[in-house]
């Protein structure tokens, strides 16, 4: 474990937040934020191959935030971080992320996910170190399939389209369509690992956090996109994937019949709700879905890069992956409420400011 850089002293004293998985794409993307409302801020990252091409200090993470080179799931990490950092605030970004990934390295995500979050709850009472707040980073993957509305008006959770059903190309359900995800009215029922682990996380944390006086915030997020994505995790997203095809040329490949739908949010957005989360003053304990507040086909994403960089239109492919589901996008209404957050960027905007910075970077 290493502490390369310390916060300046003249900061103002505004308690101290601690950012696991805090080099990460949203972890650097809401640093500067952070800085900007606690005096100390540090970011503790395992720095992973699969997300960071050398074991090196990202260049984008506010210069005022100390990183703790470390791992999550080991309590000697902890031990000697609790031993100097008192956190008012934690924010719980660190996981595993791949959807698929998930479903053929199970026990790697659920460490990551679960037992790395025991670990941490297990130090901070060890150390009596509890902070007054827990922010966790949760996915709209613990919904799995969602809620669907029936030809008859009846709302109803179809849950897991099976391999069976997949290989029919049977895509949607029959005679249903699928309403916005929302904590307060979706059953979460997730149809991936990393889902289920997530979900686990979120359960760990709220019984945890209630039992000794901490809040607990958690943030469902929909599909995260934008400039400082990694670029070399084959896991990190589509929207990445679809704007290196189309700046080489390729027609980009849709999956089932291009017509799944996905909320994706600009991270600028989910660093603002994320921030907004560690000092909204009542947020309370009911999970907060984050998104752009849309649904929009993955053809249509695809179609605007394939413009942007004028390459061939999008096809249809036919493929499915396991463990997808086929709609998914929030109602953020209740950000409002519990964060005063709304988002700001429109698909249009953010794929341009994605694109823009893949290619101001070396190829």
């Amino acid at each position: 474990m290493t502490h390369p850089d310390d916060a300046p002293a003249d900061r103002p004293a505004r308690g101290t937040c601690l950012v696991t998985g805090g080099a990460g794409f949203i972890g650097t993307a809401m640093s500067a934020g952070l800085a900007e409302r606690f005096d100390r801020v540090v970011a503790l990252d395992n720095l992973h191959p699969q997300i960071h091409p050398t074991p090196e200090r990202p260049a984008d993470l506010d210069e005022w935030v100390e990183l703790v080179v470390g791992d999550v799931t080991d309590p000697a990490v902890w031990d000697g971080l609790l031993a100097d950092v008192r956190p008012d605030v934690v924010v719980h970004l660190a996981a595993e992320t791949g959807t698929g990934q998930s479903l053929a390295e199970s026990t790697r995500h659920a460490m990551t996910n679960v037992v790395g979050t025991t670990q941490m709850l297990d130090a901070l009472l060890r150390h009596s170190a509890l902070p007054r707040r827990i922010v966790l980073s949760s996915s709209r993957a613990v919904y799995g399939e969602g809620a669907w509305r029936r030809g008859s008006g009846e709302v109803y959770h179809p849950g897991q389209r099976t391999a069976q059903i997949l290989e029919r190309a049977q895509w949607d359900f029959p005679d249903a369509v699928p309403v916005a995800m929302a904590a307060a009215t979706t059953t979460p029922a997730p149809v991936s690992v990393y889902g289920a682990t997530k979900l686990a996380q979120e359960s760990v944390l709220s019984a945890w956090a209630q039992s000794f006086g901490v809040e607990p915030v958690i943030l469902r997020l929909q599909n995260v996109y934008g400039p400082g994505q990694s670029l070399i995790n084959p896991y990190t997203g589509i929207m990445s994937l679809f704007c290196r095809l189309a700046k080489a040329g390729e027609s980009i490949p849709l999956y089932e019949d291009g017509q799944v739908r996905r909320d994706f949010v600009l991270i600028d957005d989910v660093a603002r709700a994320l921030v907004a989360a560690t000092t909204a003053a009542a947020p309370g304990t009911t999970p907060i879905d984050i998104g752009a507040g849309e649904d929009q086909t993955i053809a249509t994403a695809a179609e605007l890069i394939a413009a942007h960089y004028g390459a061939p239109a999008p096809h249809v492919t036919g493929q499915y992956r396991q463990g997808d589901v086929r709609h998914a996008w929030a109602d953020v209404s209740h950000a409002a409420e519990a964060l005063g957050w709304t988002p700001r960027y429109s698909l249009a905007e953010g794929i341009t400011r994605l694109a823009t910075w893949i290619d101001a970077r070396q190829d």
